[in-house]
């Protein structure tokens, strides 16, 4: 038989070679084959290339130094359907290399190639590595937009609806790559590519499945899209979706998808009308869903019965398939599977999204969506626990949810939940009470009542900066109910608060600071900070180069500054001298800033009257007040001690009023007279001695009167160094003025009976100019002589500080201080304010007009007093001999 076969055989042409088979191990070998004219042999090189390539990714590094990657381009675009389905696997498997991709992108025709196979006469292994080769490349920008420019979308929208998974899968992946781009989310759109995204969740390939909600998640993030999607019926489809326990491992995704949906305020009404809302409420807490009754249009969200069975031999396939599951819907009565923690998580987030707008914070208290995230608080993962409280912090700007969380027993669970080791968890938990109890009453007063205040009080001490912030922000809510905040005070927060006020934190800084305003309201609670040494922190934080730290730490200290001992030690601390530069300052200036050093000036007189040139009638002038002269803002103000301590110089003395008699003074005087009535005691004893001892020698009694001379000088000079030694140690005693405390009993015992002010005032003019040098003709002050006993009395007490009572001839500058510092001390209103070239005048308030007293009453109006020219008289203020007396 084989010698007939042999002879049936025809001999070929003599012009035809004889085929040959050949063996080649050689890569490069291979590629030259590329090159051949016969498409049988093109074919084979390409499938022999491919099966190289998808062994390693060094392979495919190996043939494009080889150059298969221009020949592989080429024949992607041959006639032969055989020769371009191989060359398009091979070149497909390549693209999965980076310096692959590289070459590709510098030929403009390798896009419009690939995107070529992918017409539907193509073969569906053509289109399965067409679309591999796409979704590989589209990992780069460059190459997402030449893949929209040239059609691309629109090509792998086509290739969805494709029966073969691997099409499928490389397609949606490839428009999850391309989704990243905002042009190519409207592109998918007017493409009509959302339904099939939608469809393919039904696939019975998990990866399908993930890919499509990639794809989902990144087309919801625009609005147009998502108008679309609810017009599909997205939010339905994916609430079912979560339904399915076997699907636990893409619920996340699905929530995300739904996260975007709800941001819109039509999705979550569509939602709530449908049912949706309170459905996936109870899934994500492990409850039973509601019953809901199928409604008309709805069956794109229905799952089939069938719609899993079917399966496909895998070709090679890379897609993963998942375990079919038996039935789509537990029956009734069996255990509902929980949700994930990741999926829970999820969920709250995208509850938090949504509520970030206030109607959509409105449907979501209506669908008790807080109920859910009070129950996610008790989960035991800690990342649950976190997203619930940063949604129910953001639901609590709805003041119905306030409520509504408290009614729900939401503040135990994040009270208890400050005691967490997760420092993620103490953040959001105290934001979320941060929020819940700023201006609600009633949710300050739960926190206290179960226990939160102590809890609150501890977390001060937390190393996580923003729960320490948050913590603050909560105590200070709790203070404005008198009744929380004595509690607080009482339980240590004064105390507590200086660790905060140390923070580099610039948040903490400035939420403390607030804290601290809030608590120091009563004069034990200011005490109590002051001594703990929490002033010098509050001064320190006026160093700040934050506008709120500053802003808060001047209004602490405007707190603060109402009593007058802690008004003095922020003065000794620099506050002071820090608010005057602040306000200098064109950029730091503040209202705050300007309050404080009200405060601070209104608590220490002399220093306003220094700084301002204006003291009002409140401002009422004690004993340690001195007038040193008008200083510029920015310039320290000096201590009465300073002063003291100066040399004498010839500047303008300084001012003192301190009606108090010099125990000196007394001291000496008392001591005079017992050494007086010593003496005349030793005098009567000398005389009835002398006559018995008339016979001894008055040598003797030199000698001895000699040594007691000798004896009391050194006992002398020890005194005066011991009484120098302890002068040292002891506190500073200011000058005291007996002269003035005679003027304070004169003027009680004669002007304070007069029954009306505008008789005191008169009296007290009268009474101040004679006590001054009596009254100064007009024109003839030039001429009155004051300087120079003034320069006398400072040479006499060898000090720049003279008290008020000490000078018998002044002028404007001194008599004004008299007549305010004397009708001060009988509560007689008047002001006093600094005028130019050594002027100052008062104003008093009188209700009756003083040309007709007892007359008609009119209402109170400003007087200036005339202590120069006519003492007691008084002028208008706005008049022009008032303006006179200012001036001249």
């Amino acid at each position: 038989m084989g010698k007939k076969v042999k002879e049936d055989k025809k001999p070929p042409p003599d012009d035809v070679f004889d085929a040959i088979s050949v063996e080649s191990r050689q890569a490069g070998t291979v590629v030259l084959m590329l090159s051949s004219p016969e498409e049988d042999v093109q074919s084979k090189a390409c499938e022999a290339i491919y099966k190289f390539v998808d062994k390693c990714d060094e392979n495919k590094k190996q043939l494009l130094d080889l150059g298969a990657g221009e020949a592989l381009l080429k024949l992607m675009q041959s006639e032969d359907r055989i020769v371009r389905r191989n060359a398009c696997m091979a070149l497909g498997v390549m693209t999965a290399n980076p310096d692959v991709r590289k070459f590709l992108r510098k030929r403009e025709e390798s896009v419009p190639a690939f995107i070529q196979l992918l017409a539907p006469e193509e073969d569906t292994v053509v289109h399965e590595f067409a679309a591999l080769g796409i979704s590989n490349m589209a990992t780069e920008f460059s190459s997402k937009a030449s893949i929209f420019e040239s059609g691309g979308v629109d090509a792998l929208v086509k290739c969805l609806s494709s029966s073969d998974p691997d099409v499928q899968k490389n397609s949606v992946e490839a428009l999850a790559q391309m989704l990243l781009d905002y042009q190519s989310r409207a592109a998918i759109r007017d493409a009509d590519g959302l339904n099939p995204l939608l469809e393919m969740l039904k696939s019975e390939f998990s990866i399908i499945q993930k890919l499509s909600l990639l794809a989902l998640d990144r087309a919801s993030q625009d609005s147009e899209n998502r108008s679309t999607l609810r017009d599909l019926e997205a939010m339905t489809v994916l609430v079912d979706f979560v339904a399915h326990p076997e699907w636990n491992d893409l619920h996340v995704m699905a929530v995300m998808v739904l996260s975007n949906l709800l941001e819109d305020l039509e999705s979550l009404e569509l939602v709530k009308e449908t049912g949706g809302l309170k459905r996936l409420v109870a899934l994500i807490t492990d409850q039973v869903p509601p019953e809901e009754e199928p409604k008309a249009g709805t069956g794109k969200g229905e799952k089939k019965a069938g719609s899993r069975a079917a399966k496909k031999s895998a070709k090679g396939s890379k897609s993963g398939k998942k375990e079919e599951s038996e039935k789509d819907e537990p029956p009734p009565g069996e255990a509902i599977i929980p949700t994930l923690p990741d999926v829970k998580m999820c969920a709250a987030k995208a509850i938090a999204r949504s509520a970030r707008s206030a109607e959509n914070r409105k449907i979501l208290h209506e669908q008790e969506a807080e109920k859910m995230l009070i129950h996610l608080l008790n989960h035991e993962s800690t990342d649950v626990q976190t997203a619930a409280a940063q949604a129910l912090g953001i639901m609590s700007e709805n003041l119905l949810s306030k409520d509504s969380i408290r009614e729900w027993e939401g503040l135990q669970p994040l009270i208890k939940l400050c005691n967490s080791d997760n420092g993620d968890v103490k953040e959001s938990v105290t934001l979320a009470l941060a929020n819940l109890t700023t201006g609600n009453s009633s949710n300050c007063k739960e926190v206290s009542n179960l226990n939160g205040t102590e809890t609150l009080i501890h977390l001060l001490a937390d190393p996580r900066d923003e729960a320490v912030a948050n913590t603050c922000c909560v105590l200070t809510n709790m203070a404005t109910e008198e009744v929380l905040r004595s509690e607080a005070q009482g339980k240590g927060i004064v105390t507590a608060l200086l660790e905060p006020l140390k923070s580099k934190n610039t948040r903490v800084q400035a939420k403390s600071s607030l804290a601290v305003a809030a608590y120091v309201c009563d004069v034990d609670s200011r005490s109590e900070f002051r001594n703990a040494g929490g002033i010098e922190n509050m001064v320190q934080l006026l160093h700040s180069g934050n506008d709120e730290v500053r802003r808060n730490a001047a209004w602490a200290l405007a707190v603060c500054a109402v009593d007058e001992p802690t008004a003095i030690e922020i003065c000794k601390l620099g506050g002071m001298d820090l608010l005057q530069e602040i306000q200098v300052s064109g950029t730091r200036k503040n209202p705050f800033a300007e309050v404080a050093l009200e405060r601070l000036l209104d608590a220490n007189l002399s220093a306003k009257y220094a700084l301002t040139g204006q003291l009002s009638s409140t401002n009422v002038i004690e004993d340690g007040f001195y007038d040193a002269g008008q200083i510029r803002p920015n310039t320290k103000f000096m201590s009465i001690e300073d002063y003291c301590k100066q040399q004498l110089n010839d500047k303008r003395p300084v001012l003192f009023i301190n009606a108090k008699a010099d125990p000196v003074t007394t001291q000496s005087s008392s001591t005079q007279e017992m050494e007086a009535k010593e003496s005349s005691k030793t005098n009567v004893s000398g005389k009835s001695s002398r006559t018995g001892r008339e016979g001894k020698g008055k040598s003797k009694q030199k000698e001895k009167e000699e040594k007691q001379r000798e004896e009391e000088l050194q006992a002398q000079l020890q005194k005066e160094a011991e009484a120098l030694a302890t002068s040292e140690n002891q506190p500073f005693n200011p000058p005291t003025d007996s002269n003035l405390l005679k003027y304070l009993e004169e003027v009680t015992e004669r002007i304070l009976p007069l029954a009306t002010a505008a008789e005191q005032v008169r009296a007290l003019a009268q009474f101040v100019a004679d006590k001054m040098g009596g009254p100064i003709e007009k024109g003839q002050l030039p001429n009155f002589s004051w300087e120079l006993p003034l320069s006398q009395v400072k040479f006499e007490l060898k000090s720049n500080v003279i008290p008020i009572g000490k000078i018998k001839a002044g002028i404007h500058i001194h008599r004004a201080l008299l007549f305010k510092a004397l009708a001060d001390r009988i509560a007689l209103p008047c002001t006093l304010t600094r005028g130019e070239y050594n002027r100052a005048w008062n104003e008093v308030m009188l209700p009756e007009t003083p040309e007709q007293p007892g007359g008609q009453k009119f209402p109170p109006r400003s007087f200036i007093v005339d202590l120069i020219h006519q003492p007691g008289g008084i002028m208008r203020s706005d008049s022009p001999e008032a303006v006179t007396y200012k001036k001249l």
